[in-house]
């Protein structure tokens, strides 16, 4: 059983000052490890080192910076079975999409970090000024459990190329990945203080935000949680990079032949039902011609009965628990909600399997709203909950996307690439896939609206975390 340490200064702390919190694993609901509740003094021994080794991080060769960041990718991907196999225990993600993505994912963006951090324009002469790229300092890093690992090695990578240092609050209900990227990052010398992880919860959380010595704050989660980050850290002030979530729309257009309409419907329905519907850029809004409705729904239901849920470690097994018990009352209490409000329930429903006693499991379910006004189309479930709404037409179907306080992510279809293109261009969000795109580690990867500021992945999430200085010569 794993148990609560921290990371700080290059040094393993078993912290005591707080009681542990117990992680379950979501599928049997049994307790795999307790975890560090970090205490302010905690966070503040933590931020303290950072602070400690920016200066010298800062003045590293950006080479130098870059090989360190590639010795973190080889020692997680020495380490990928045991990292997708360790957050299939913490969030229950099924353990082949877990090798791919939560284990993958990581790699790929500490790769990218050090090829990319070559690239920055570091200095440029304008007229009689010099203008220079520098780091921000202290990078409070604070990151949700869905994409536990990811999300961490996003955040870390680009600020560690930049030339920043960082103190990682990770997710109580999944804490550990983050502590074995800290192993990882000591066996290969990164310095002390450069990386610290006090994990913990909100208590640990505002106090990081809340640091004098913490210069940025970079997170993900939810909008409630991003308002509040974002009021403690005005007070300093300090920049702040928000992803808040989303409500993202898949948009079909009219006349699409019956392939691209099964491509379209396929391809909505495994991105609600991706890691049991518990991903930010889901896309839980299905927006179909009206007159391709009943069609739509009927195809719907025979996809997702293709998604067998169970145990995860199971090869047969595509649809995984959802995280935490909290979690799985909110999704039921959703689509209850959703239920007595009007919507028609097309598949799936607020019933348990019978064959899965124990576990968070919910049925994949497809819900039929009246309107882009209702509840269950504007709120973000984090489920396997699919939303339909039927359009009247290319303007209605743009209404349509655009009537959320969301803006992360969507998708449109349409025979006409050039159409879908231009439809796209009229959805306020921060990344749509046209006709099938697919995800694009090296695209900037944020929102707009609710769904926060600020963009991760690729060069542009090393550039948020440089600031601009010019000196007239």
């Amino acid at each position: 059983m794993r148990e609560h340490f921290a990371y700080v200064q290059g040094m393993w702390t078993r912290l005591e000052e707080r009681a542990g919190i117990a992680v379950v694993n979501p599928t049997d609901e049994r307790v795999i490890g307790v975890a560090a509740a970090g205490s302010a003094n905690d966070v503040t021994r933590a931020v303290r080192a950072a602070s400690r080794a920016f200066r010298e991080w800062a003045g590293l060769p950006v080479a130098e910076r870059a090989e360190f960041l590639r010795a973190i990718a080889d020692g997680l991907q020495d380490r990928i079975d045991e990292i997708a196999a360790l957050i299939t225990a913490e969030v229950g993600t099924p353990l082949a999409i877990s090798q791919r993505i939560q284990a993958g994912l990581p790699i790929a963006s500490f790769r990218a970090a050090a090829d990319l951090v070559g690239e920055v324009e570091w200095s440029a002469e304008l007229g009689n000024s010099l203008v220079l790229k520098e780091p921000l300092g202290v990078v409070g890093a604070i990151t949700p459990w869905n994409y536990p690992l990811h999300q961490v090695a996003a955040k870390v990578s680009a600020a560690l190329a930049a030339g920043c240092t960082v103190v990682v609050k990770p997710s109580e209900l999944a804490p550990f990945s983050a502590l074995l990227l800290a192993e990882v990052a000591d066996e290969v010398g990164l310095p002390p203080g450069v990386l610290n992880v006090v994990p913990g919860d909100g208590i640990t959380g505002e106090a990081l935000v809340a640091h004098e010595l913490v210069d940025v704050v970079s997170f993900t989660g939810s909008p409630a949680t991003g308002r509040r980050i974002g009021e403690l850290a005005a007070r300093a002030p300090k920049p702040v990079l928000l992803e808040l979530g989303g409500k993202s729309a898949s948009v079909l257009l009219d006349g699409l032949s019956e392939e691209t309409e099964q491509a379209a419907l396929a391809d909505a329905v495994k991105s609600c039902l991706l890691n049991s519907g518990q991903t930010c850029t889901a896309l839980t809004r299905l927006v179909v011609p009206r007159d391709r409705l009943d069609a739509a729904l009927s195809t719907v239901g025979d996809l997702m009965d293709q998604y067998p849920a169970g145990d995860p470690t199971e090869p047969t097994t595509k649809l995984g628990p959802l995280v935490s018990q909290r979690q799985y009352d909110s999704v039921i209490a959703h689509i209850e909600s959703a239920i007595d409000s009007g919507a028609k329930l097309a598949h799936g429903g607020p019933v348990r399997y019978p064959e899965l006693p124990r576990g968070y499991f919910v049925r994949p379910t497809v819900l039929v709203a009246g309107s882009s006004a209702d509840p269950i189309a504007r709120e973000e479930v984090f489920g396997p909950v699919l939303t339909v709404l039927a359009h009247d037409g290319e303007d209605d179907a743009v209404r349509i996307a655009n009537d959320s306080e969301y803006g992360l992510s969507g998708a449109v279809w349409s025979e006409d690439r050039d159409r879908a293109i231009a439809v796209a261009r009229r959805i306020r969000a921060g990344q749509i896939d046209i006709c099938g795109g697919k995800f694009n580690p090296l695209a900037p990867f944020g929102g707009v609206k609710r769904s926060g500021f600020g963009r991760e992945l690729g060069s542009y999430g090393i550039e948020e975390f440089l600031h601009t200085k010019s000196l007239q010569c």
